[in-house]
């Protein structure tokens, strides 16, 4: 039984690792995909977890598996595709550590995912459900999506979305498919690109105003890299400085922040209705120190950190 359950894609990220001898660049193989970098954070923490998605039976799909059973997540509902490929994404970092992507996904089982192929089972004993914006952008995964988190909805889970714009993976406007993820999330944790091209302001303090106002979500979440984070709570906006460490790699930072936040929730023992503006930042300042400790090394599933690694850096 998982306390969080998250559905989406999970993939390989090929990060780089300097060059051969004869001046090739090298790549290391990550296991990632951003909902399951949530559940790895938390599970990391002891949250029990369990992911829905698509894989490649191949040998993409097996590390991700046997990777999801190494930190503890549960994998009933990951399904291995015979016909279908795991998709792979390259990474390129600049010299802050801050990545871009080139994907292969044109026959990624991560996108092909069906409403039927679905274990609703997994909701059963769940407490908070968490999907991306990733598995939108085709069909049949962006209705089998919209239909699982409709689902959680009615069942009264706490929902967060992530809507994760890649621009490389959509070849029409994203936005308003990316909304119609909006309207379930009770936490929407968002990139200040994403706040702007979903609410149409240049203003953070706008575009969480607009986006709270519009889909009546409860808890805005804006991540601003090296610069820190923003909330927005209601009437309540601020922001928060991040942690001065070494970054080399910012995969996963986001996701982190995410599960720093749903955990700092789920650990509150607090109805989610019921939550301060000091409750807040302090979960804040959790997932900021989260976000910050993953950038610190290369890929984002194991490179979450313990709870004691995060205590000593607050």
């Amino acid at each position: 039984m998982a306390k969080v359950v998250a559905l989406g894609e999970a993939l390989i990220d090929f990060t780089p690792m300097g060059h051969s001898e004869n001046g090739n660049p090298i790549f290391e193989m990550n296991p990632g995909g951003a909902p399951a970098n949530v559940l790895a954070f938390l599970a990391k923490l002891g949250i029990s977890t369990a992911f829905i998605g698509k894989v490649g039976d191949d040998m993409f799909g097996h590390a991700l598996k046997n990777t999801f059973d190494l930190v503890g997540i549960n994998t009933s509902g990951l399904i291995l595709s015979k016909r279908y490929n795991t998709t792979l994404a390259f990474v390129e970092l600049d010299k802050k550590g801050d990545r871009s992507f080139c994907f292969i996904r044109n026959h990624g089982a991560d996108k092909m995912l069906q409403q039927q192929e679905i274990d609703f089972s997994l909701l059963d004993h769940a407490e908070v459900f968490h999907f991306g914006g990733v598995s939108l952008t085709d069909e049949p995964s962006r209705s089998s999506t919209l239909a699982a988190a409709a689902e959680a909805k009615k069942r009264g889970l706490l929902i967060s979305y992530d809507p994760n714009f890649r621009p490389l993976l959509w070849d029409s406007d994203a936005a308003p498919v990316l909304s119609e993820g909006i309207k379930f999330a009770d936490i929407l944790k968002v990139s200040d690109e994403e706040c702007r091209l979903l609410s149409g302001k240049d203003s953070l303090v706008d575009g969480t105003e607009y986006l709270s106002k519009t889909y009546g979500v409860k808890l805005i979440f804006v991540t601003l890299g090296a610069k820190g984070s923003a909330v927005r709570f209601g009437e309540y906006y601020a922001e928060q400085p991040t942690f001065d460490v070494k970054t080399i790699d910012t995969t996963g930072a986001g996701d982190a922040f995410l599960g720093g936040i749903l955990y700092s929730i789920l650990q509150s023992g607090k109805n989610f209705l019921n939550l301060t503006i000091q409750d807040i930042d302090s979960y804040m300042k959790f997932a900021n120190a989260a976000g910050s400790l993953v950038t610190t090394k290369r890929g984002a599933i194991l490179s979450m950190p313990t709870l004691s690694q995060i205590n000593e850096l607050l």
